[in-house]
């Protein structure tokens, strides 16, 4: 390793390697740079899934062979395309946004993806949202769960995720590592109160089978949280 590159910020490199990767094995297509380019012209924030990230989960959704998919935060879409392309023609998915404005943008970005058959956005507080959701007859069981939403309501989300789900359903939660925070037992924030009630709630819940991934990219430095449902 050169000089310059050992005295390079550690964020710099993050995100030159991220793009490295992204640019060879998961490149944007036109779908998902309009997708980009209209969340930003509608001043949503820039806190979606990175390009690789999202390439992942269309990779663990393909591996569990998911034919229905529940993702929880759905910003402008990004992440929901990259779920939705690893669906059948038959599949299902429902996202859960509490922006109207958001959704509007999503909506449009999943009609010009050409998923708008597959993918459905539902607008309004997620804990409201899925009672009704588990009222609907056939709703569930879900094969995958992706949740990217509030970050303190998560341990309630993981909880309706099981509800939801079926043995052998997929439950990924992300931002759980939140810059390292989260080992701090007495923080405040209410983002990290929540990801450290989700690790509690999901270490002693014998139906689930768990680990996290620390992770560092264009995103800055944080992680994610898989889950399999075992009963």
């Amino acid at each position: 390793m050169t000089q310059e590159e050992l005295q390079r910020e550690p964020q710099e490199q993050w995100a030159e390697v991220d793009h490295f990767i992204t640019d060879l094995l998961a490149p944007d297509d036109e779908a998902l740079t309009a997708a980009l380019a209209a969340s930003d012209a509608a001043g949503l924030p820039a806190i979606g899934v990175a390009g690789n990230q999202g390439k992942l989960l269309y990779l663990l959704a393909r591996l569990q062979g998911a034919r229905t998919v529940l993702e929880i935060g759905t910003l402008g879409g990004y992440s929901t395309i990259w779920l939705a392309r690893a669906l059948p023609e038959s599949g299902r998915l429902i996202s859960l946004e509490y922006s109207p404005e958001h959704a509007e943008v999503a909506r449009a970005n999943l009609a010009r993806a050409g998923l708008d058959s597959i993918a459905e956005v539902r607008t309004g507080a997620a804990l409201e949202s899925l009672p009704k959701l588990a009222a609907e007859p056939g709703a569930g069981p879900f094969d995958l769960f992706f949740i990217d939403a509030d970050k303190w309501n998560n341990p309630r989300y993981v909880e309706w995720a099981l509800r939801l789900s079926r043995p052998g359903s997929v439950i990924i939660v992300d931002n759980v590592v939140r810059g390292g925070s989260v080992l701090n037992p007495d923080s405040a924030d209410p983002a990290v109160v929540g990801t450290r009630e989700t690790y509690e709630l999901i270490a002693r819940e014998p139906r689930l089978e768990a680990t996290a991934v620390q992770t560092v990219g264009s995103k800055g430095y944080d992680g994610f949280l898989l889950a399999r449902v075992v009963s």
